[in-house]
């Protein structure tokens, strides 16, 4: 099975790259699961119910989240409906939603896809580590592989969970940060791991928001409105082949738009 594992969309102009490049990506990879984060993909901030349906338009199965996914509050109306869209598993409890999906691809393949959240200089949240153990007992029996969508800032934290993982998860895939790093590997015990697999947004930005406006949020240090940056926007992401429970290989992806189509 091979999944395609797709960065923070952020804005317009991540959907938009996902909308004009995704379709050839799966048949020229061969794709049987896309997963891809989308607590951004509503003007940087969150998730609606209409651009949850145009994202599952263009091809993506699941829907992993993070920090923002309730930025934008219609969502709390509308989560327990989206029947592929996770927020982190670690929440508490009463939180609406789930962090943990099993999904089939039209080949009839299966995979769980789970969605963690750090602790490491982000909002406080039940521990990863153990949320994942009590999960991994309930499925473990079923034989299906595994891929965790971790959500984190620290890259200690990502590499240490990656590590505690491995050889039960297919993948762990770290997101958060929107900058794609160069250390994808398959651990020892088959893991298929990075510490960020980047971004769907536009690549001159700061991590897909607007450049002026996050110098002067620095500069200052003032409340700023956040807005997606304009421009040509680049697709990020990893491909990671599962043979059984285990990881045989993982590709970084990175395409941009035509040179023609800065809108």
């Amino acid at each position: 099975m091979k999944v395609l594992l797709l960065g923070d969309i952020v804005g317009k102009p991540g959907r938009r790259v996902v909308a004009r490049h995704l379709s050839g990506l799966r048949r020229k990879l061969g794709v049987d699961v896309v997963v891809a984060n989308v607590e951004n993909a509503a003007g940087g901030f969150g998730l609606t119910k209409l651009i949850y349906n145009e994202l599952l338009d263009y091809g993506i199965d699941v829907f992993t989240s993070g920090n923002h996914i309730f930025d934008n509050k219609d969502i709390l109306d509308d989560i327990d409906a989206l029947e592929r869209l996770l927020r982190p598993s670690n929440y508490p409890k009463l939180v609406p939603g789930k962090g943990l999906i099993k999904y089939s691809s039209e080949g009839n393949s299966s995979l769980y896809v789970l969605n963690l959240q750090g602790r490491v200089f982000m909002p406080s949240t039940d521990c990863p580590f153990m949320e994942f153990d009590e999960l991994y007992e309930e499925v473990k029996g079923e034989g299906v592989p595994i891929i965790v969508d971790f959500h984190g800032e620290a890259t200690a934290e990502k590499q240490a969970f990656s590590h505690y993982a491995n050889g039960r998860a297919c993948a762990v895939i770290g997101t958060h940060t929107h900058v794609q790093t160069s250390d994808e590997r398959i651990l020892s015990e088959g893991t298929a791991y990075i510490t960020d697999v980047g971004m769907c947004g536009v690549y001159d930005s700061v991590i897909g928001m607007d450049v002026k406006r996050s110098i002067k949020h620095l500069v200052t240090q003032m409340n700023v409105r956040f807005t997606p940056a304009k421009g040509r926007a680049i697709l990020q992401g990893v491909v990671v082949e599962c043979d059984g429970l285990k990881a045989t290989s993982i590709e970084r992806i990175n395409m941009f738009e035509d040179l023609y189509d800065k809108s």
